[in-house]
């Protein structure tokens, strides 16, 4: 089984995190960086316009960022409460085929979610992560020279009435949930360790990955040198 870099960096700004994915993508190519890695982390308030995006997806921006970027799909909303996975794989390690990938995370996800007890499936027609008709986790990836950045992102607690800003992925009429609303559960620490962990566990058995996951000061350390060496 292959090493991941499991990185739970915490709340970290879109822009400074859209610069980690950029640099480590590029290490991998490379060569500077290793092997694998996943970026677990949460956003301040933003909304991302993917490669597919229409503007009239935006319907309110008053107060918060909206950012372009190079993802494929539509517009969504990334803020707290939200467990966001920016996995920077070297796909001529695994399989060349962005059609697998795709499938592949969803099936991470919804693995994830029966761990924690939520019956989870695709939609057919539909990228992402959909339980009793409503989406729970959305999927925009990119791609170079077969290293992937870009990911997913699960709503745990997450606001949800923040996705009246916008379509999200362009879907009318979608209906937007959380872990936290599935299982009847509040906000709070436990709730976002046991996704976390549920999440890293998903991914390493479909992935078939061996995660390398430090918490605080030495997660923190780790980051760092990982940075590094893909800014060296």
């Amino acid at each position: 089984m292959k090493p991941l870099d499991v990185i739970d960096a915490g709340v970290v700004p879109y822009a400074e995190a859209l610069t980690w994915q950029r640099a480590l993508a590029q290490a991998r190519i490379d060569g500077r960086q290793p092997h694998d890695v996943l970026l677990l982390l949460e956003h301040p308030p933003v909304v991302t316009l993917g490669r597919t995006s229409h503007a009239a997806h935006v319907l309110r921006s008053d107060d918060i960022d909206v950012v372009e970027v190079e993802r494929g799909g539509d517009v969504t909303f990334h803020g707290p409460g939200q467990l966001v996975g920016y996995p920077i794989l070297d796909l001529s390690g695994y399989r060349q085929d962005l059609h697998w990938y795709l499938r592949t995370l969803e099936q991470a996800l919804i693995e994830a979610l029966g761990i924690l007890g939520i019956a989870a499936e695709r939609n057919a027609g539909y990228t992402g992560v959909w339980t009793r008709g409503k989406k729970i986790a959305s999927l925009g990836v990119h791609v170079k020279q077969w290293v992937t950045w870009h990911g997913f992102a699960l709503n745990v607690t997450t606001d949800l009435s923040q996705f009246d800003r916008i379509v999200p992925c362009g879907i009318p009429n979608v209906e937007m949930t959380s872990i936290a609303r599935e299982r009847g559960a509040g906000s709070g620490e436990q709730l976002w360790r046991e996704s976390v962990d549920a999440v890293v566990q998903g991914f390493s058995g479909v992935f078939r990955v061996e995660p390398i996951l430090k918490d605080g000061p030495n997660n923190a350390l780790r980051l760092g040198a990982v940075l590094d060496r893909a800014q060296a």
